[in-house]
């Protein structure tokens, strides 16, 4: 039986619109290159992973400026994204397969707004999954103390505490999220789930299976916001990936 290869999908067919710039948050510039051009180029620096898919949004007019016809064959476009990321992570799986992934290959799927994978903790990943029996996700142990508030916030008056959460057991999910083909496709499957799966574990985890949780810092941030940019820029450089005077 062959061994199971690694594929990487990158789902970015959504707008980020708490960025509030003129474009998808994943088109932002970083450096000279938009941010989800070094989210795929982090994945491309583990040689295990054989290809990376980036789904977009059929009508995506951004892509193409990105010029990743240069990292051919390894990393392709879909324009398959749906209207949510779990939607386009399914059209992704289907996308794959045909390109080539079985169902027992592991995919990695990578959020287009975490530029700053460092290649320690995704070659870690890899390491402790790959002969795993459900998969995992890179994830952080939670430092704060946690608040559980009377109500949601701006529904009035601010909300009172509640209770303090113990930390001790909580982790803040992040990405890649590493899973089998196969797998990912019977959890996003389930009724409903396209509609209310925050993230590829979750699914999985509505399956009776319980991933695995691996490490990582707080270098490896999601941009959400406009504060979140600068500081992407400032890891980056600091990963010696763009250089100081880039993108000021």
């Amino acid at each position: 039986m062959p061994f199971p290869r690694l594929h990487a999908l990158i789902p970015a067919a959504g707008t980020g619109s708490r960025v509030q710039a003129q474009q998808p948050k994943q088109y932002l510039t970083l450096g000279d290159r938009a941010m989800v051009v070094h989210a795929i180029e982090a994945l491309c620096a583990d040689a295990r992973i054989a290809q990376v898919l980036v789904v977009v949004a059929p009508a995506d007019p951004h892509i193409a400026a990105l010029g990743l016809d240069r990292l051919a064959p390894r990393v392709s476009i879909a324009a398959v994204g749906g209207a949510s990321r779990a939607a386009s992570v399914r059209a992704g799986l289907d996308a794959l397969a045909a390109r080539g992934a079985a169902e027992d290959d592991w995919v990695l799927v990578h959020d287009a707004a975490r530029p700053c994978l460092a290649a320690e903790e995704l070659a870690a990943l890899i390491d402790a999954l790959i002969d795993d029996t459900v998969g995992g996700l890179l994830a952080q142990p939670l430092a704060d103390t946690l608040k559980r508030a009377d109500r949601a916030d701006g529904t009035g008056s601010a909300p009172r505490v509640q209770a303090t959460v113990d930390r001790a057991l909580l982790w803040r999910a992040a990405t890649p999220q590493m899973f089998r083909q196969a797998t990912l496709r019977r959890a996003l499957d389930a009724p409903g789930m396209l509609a209310r799966a925050t993230d590829e574990a979750s699914a999985v985890e509505a399956l009776g299976l319980a991933p695995r949780l691996i490490a990582c810092g707080a270098t490896n941030l999601k941009v959400t916001t406009a504060a979140d940019v600068p500081l992407a820029r400032a890891i980056l450089q600091a990963q010696g990936r763009i250089g100081p005077q880039e993108n000021p």
